[in-house]
């Protein structure tokens, strides 16, 4: 409304103008109407594009500020508009002082809204990139409050349900998260994205396009996560299946990592993947910066070769063939963050070992940044908060170590969380595990180390009851667990905005 009046207080603002009693010309009045015919010239495309862009809730607040205060000045009365001339008014030189910064403190406003506005842009728009040990975006450090939705591409295929991605998306932003992790696979079985090899539903892409699309209008960046080691949506099972469905002699599912058949249909699941166009942006995904990075696969693991042999190889190959297809967008392998048989880090894992290695799995060439998650909970479920809690700060302390002294690369904790269905849970503890990961994400980013941020599993919307798995966080839901993200949000942003601010003052 504030923006359909704006044209017709303008007119009125010169006809009072005009009609005031003049006799000389105020600098003051000379600059700011020379700042405000300038302001409309900059900002109105911008107008016009976020109009058919549709603007994130954070943009159309800055907006609804901005042209608040650009109202403000035009209706202010005839002896306190911008005309050309200085007018004799009520109050003389002291009135006239006030008037002036009035006049001078709404231009400020309305240029800063101005000026973050066009920074809120760059800030959303860009490939992530690594620089050392650390993500930049556009030049400037990016760090990482996130979470995990793996159920998006599902529910948005269902138009009748896809406002559960919109609404988890729009209060994600709205608490300052910046990072989803979500799956770009669904293999087999009655909602599947791959109902066989290399056959695909659109119906269930074009949700995927659609979670592509929403995202980018949040400002949210994803990671895509592209097969599952588990045999939830299908994962490393079906592919064997399929193989043996073709008359392949395959014994174990760990056969996924290295039957020639079997790397066959995955190759082809990544180039459909990567190269598909979004029916919705128009935009190919590999040409999207909506996407922060793609990841090989959720958790693998191959427990049938503890030597780390065929992970390695397969990590090596798939990397390869991927960034062949797509050298745009980040890669990461999907590891939980153990140590291989021959690592003397392996006596921090959690007491077995599933064929991988978080050193040299993440220096294969291609592999950009490194992961890690963290289930204490499940990792070592008979102990008690206290040990759980000691073995999580141990945990990320060593491959905080690693990421940076040996991998010299970012690292990403991609999951941790804690569930409600354990008999001794509160939201307390939910919480101390929330602000030990934070506060370790924290620390690194302040003092220039490599873990760039975390995402926490999972986050779902209010009417989900069904996707709940003990994880669940439904913001709002649990205010301190709320407090505790949201928190972590604005100092990571903190941090960012000083590491900026001194990089340019660097410069000049």
């Amino acid at each position: 409304m504030v923006a359909l009046q704006l044209p017709v207080n303008l007119v009125g603002y010169y006809k009072r103008s005009s009609e005031a009693k003049c006799s000389s010309v105020s600098p003051v009045d000379l600059c700011t109407h020379f700042l405000l015919v300038v302001v409309l010239l900059i900002s109105v495309p911008g107008i016009l594009r976020s109009a058919v862009d549709h603007s994130s809730p954070a943009d159309l607040r800055k907006q609804r500020l901005y042209f608040g205060a650009l109202h403000q000045l035009l209706l202010l009365p005839s002896n306190q508009g911008l005309p050309y001339q200085h007018c004799h008014l009520k109050g003389g030189r002291s009135g006239r002082k006030k008037r002036d910064m009035r006049k001078l403190s709404l231009l400020s406003v309305i240029l800063l809204l101005l000026l973050g506005s066009h920074h809120g842009v760059e800030a959303t728009g860009g490939f992530i990139e690594t620089r050392g040990l650390h993500f930049v975006l556009n030049g400037s450090p990016f760090f990482a409050n996130g979470f995990n939705a793996y159920w998006m591409m599902t529910l948005a295929s269902d138009p009748s349900r896809r406002d559960k991605v919109s609404s988890a998306l729009s209060d994600a932003s709205r608490h300052g998260l910046s990072v989803a992790r979500t799956w770009a696979f669904s293999d087999g079985g009655s909602t599947a994205l791959q109902y066989s090899p290399g056959a695909y539903s659109e119906q269930i892409f074009q949700g995927l396009d659609f979670v592509v699309s929403e995202a980018r209008k949040y400002g949210i960046k994803l990671i895509l996560s592209l097969v599952n080691n588990y045999d939830s949506f299908g994962g490393k099972k079906q592919y064997v299946q399929w193989a043996r469905d073709q008359g392949e002699n395959i014994g174990s599912d760990d056969e996924f990592f290295t039957n020639p058949v079997v790397k066959g249909y995955y190759k082809s699941h990544i180039k459909t993947v990567v190269t598909r166009v979004n029916t919705i942006t128009g935009v190919a995904y590999k040409d999207d910066p909506t996407i922060f990075a793609w990841e090989l696969m959720n958790e693998p693991r191959c427990p049938s070769d503890l030597s780390g042999k065929s992970i390695q190889e397969w990590i090596t190959e798939m990397a390869a063939y991927l960034k062949s297809i797509d050298n745009k967008h980040l890669l990461e392998a999907g590891l939980e963050g153990f140590y291989g048989e021959s690592s003397p880090q392996k006596q921090s894992n959690p007491g077995f070992q599933v064929g991988t290695d978080f050193i040299s799995n993440n220096q294969i060439p291609g592999i950009d940044f490194a992961t890690v998650h963290s289930y204490p909970d499940q990792w070592i479920p008979d102990s008690n908060d206290r040990s759980q809690l000691s073995f999580l700060r141990n945990w990320l302390d060593i491959h905080l170590h690693d990421a940076c002294d040996v991998l010299q690369k970012p690292l990403l904790v991609t999951e941790f969380g804690k569930s409600c269905k354990d008999p001794r849970f509160s939201n307390d503890e939910r919480d101390a595990m929330f602000r030990t990961v934070y506060s370790k994400v924290y620390l690194s980013a302040r003092t220039g180390g490599a873990t760039a941020g975390s995402l926490f599993w999972q986050l779902l919307a209010q009417g989900m009851d069904s996707y709940r798995d003990g994880y669940e966080v439904i913001l709002g839901e649990s205010p301190s667990t709320t407090r505790v993200i949201t928190l972590q949000s604005h100092k990571l942003r903190t941090i960012a905005k000083l590491k900026r601010a001194k990089a340019m003052n660097g410069k000049h």
